[in-house]
C-alpha cells in the first residue's frame, strides 16, 4: 500500500510592524515620565498644595475641625493692628541686612582664601563644611552653651582676655547679632563650596594677565575674580535674602523672641498665631502670604537682574 506524503508549503511568519518614532521614543521616556510624574505629585502634595492652602486659610477663620467661615480682610487687619507686626518686620530686615554683611560677605572671602592655598585644601573645606553636616537643633543647642552667662565660651573667652563679660542672649543690644553669629556659622559651609566651584572655573590666564600687569591681591579680586563670578554672587544674593527672611530655629530655640521681642522675626510670629495664641490659623496664613508676597517681589527683582547679566 503505497503512502502519499503531501508536502505542504511553509509560509513565511507575518513581519511585525516596526514601531514608529513616536512609539519608540515614548517606549524609551517611559521611566522617566514615571520619575517626572512621580516628582510631580509630591511636589503638588507637600509645595504647591500648602501655598494654596495657605492663600484660602488667610481669607477664612477655622480651627481646622470645624467647616471654615469666609472673613474677607479681617486676618490682615488682626495682623497688622497687632503691637509686635512692625518690631517682627523690623527685626527680620535688620537680621537679614546683618546675614548679608556676615554671612555673604564671610564665605567668598573664605572661599578665596582656600583657593589660594596649595597644602591641606581638602582638610578645611571639610573643617568648613563641617557644620552643614550637623543638624539645626544641635548647633543651636551647642551655641546656646556658648552663650551661656556664666560657664559659657565667649564669657570665658572673654574674661580670660579681661574684656568684660556680655549677656549674649539676655541683652535687647546683642540678642539678635547673637543670631546672626548661629546662623553665618551654621551655613558657611554651603556657601563656601558654592563659591569655590565657581572660582576654579576661572581661566588662570586672566589672573597671569592681571599679574603681568602689576596687579596686587586685591585689584585682582576686584577686576578678575568677582566680574568672573557675578552671576554666583547674584544668585547667592537672592537665595541668602529668601533664607533670612524665612529665619525661625534661631529665636525660637534661643531666645523665644526675647527680650522685649527684640528677636520675634516674621516666621516667629505666625508660629505664635498658629499655636501659641489659641490657634489662629487664619492671622498666621495672612501673615506668611504677606511673607511669600514680599520674597516673590525679591526674586523677581533678582531674576531681571539675572537676565540682564546673561
Amino acid at each position: 500500500m503505497e503512502t502519499l506524503t503531501v508536502e505542504t508549503e511553509r509560509r513565511p511568519a507575518p513581519r511585525r510592524r516596526p514601531p514608529s518614532k513616536r512609539g519608540r521614543a515614548a517606549r524609551r521616556n517611559l521611566s522617566a515620565y514615571g520619575f517626572l510624574c512621580a516628582a510631580l505629585f509630591c511636589f503638588a502634595m507637600f509645595a504647591w498644595w500648602p501655598i494654596v492652602k495657605e492663600v484660602l486659610l488667610s481669607f477664612q477663620s477655622t480651627n481646622l475641625v470645624d467647616p471654615p467661615t469666609w472673613v474677607g480682610l479681617d486676618n490682615f487687619r488682626t495682623v497688622v493692628d497687632d503691637p509686635a507686626f512692625g518690631q517682627a518686620w523690623r527685626n527680620t530686615l535688620i537680621f537679614t541686612l546683618l546675614a548679608l554683611v556676615c554671612g555673604y560677605v564671610i564665605p567668598f572671602g573664605v572661599a578665596i582664601v582656600l583657593n589660594e592655598l596649595r597644602h591641606a585644601r581638602a582638610y578645611l573645606r571639610f573643617v568648613v563644611y563641617l557644620p552643614v553636616m550637623l543638624p539645626p537643633i544641635v548647633a543651636v543647642l551647642l551655641f546656646r552653651w556658648f552663650y551661656d552667662p556664666g560657664p559659657g565660651l565667649f564669657n570665658q573667652a572673654l574674661d580670660f582676655f579681661g574684656l568684660p563679660t556680655l549677656a549674649w542672649l539676655d541683652s535687647t543690644s546683642t540678642a539678635l547679632i547673637s543670631l546672626v553669629i548661629v546662623a553665618t556659622w551654621m551655613n558657611l559651609g554651603s556657601g563656601v563650596l558654592i563659591y569655590l566651584a565657581a572660582l576654579q572655573n576661572i581661566p588662570g590666564d586672566l589672573y597671569e594677565a592681571a599679574e603681568l600687569d602689576g596687579a596686587g591681591i586685591f585689584k585682582r579680586i576686584w577686576h578678575v575674580t568677582i566680574p568672573q563670578t557675578r552671576l554666583i554672587l547674584l544668585l547667592m544674593l537672592m537665595l541668602q535674602i529668601v533664607a533670612t527672611m524665612q529665619v525661625f530655629i534661631e529665636p525660637y530655640m534661643l531666645t523665644g523672641g526675647g527680650p522685649e521681642n527684640a528677636t520675634v522675626t516674621v516666621v516667629y510670629l505666625m508660629y505664635q498665631y498658629a499655636f501659641v495664641y489659641g490657634g489662629n490659623y487664619g492671622a498666621g496664613s495672612a501673615l506668611g502670604l504677606m511673607l511669600m508676597v514680599v520674597l516673590l517681589a525679591v526674586a523677581a527683582v533678582q531674576l531681571r537682574l539675572t537676565r540682564e547679566e546673561n
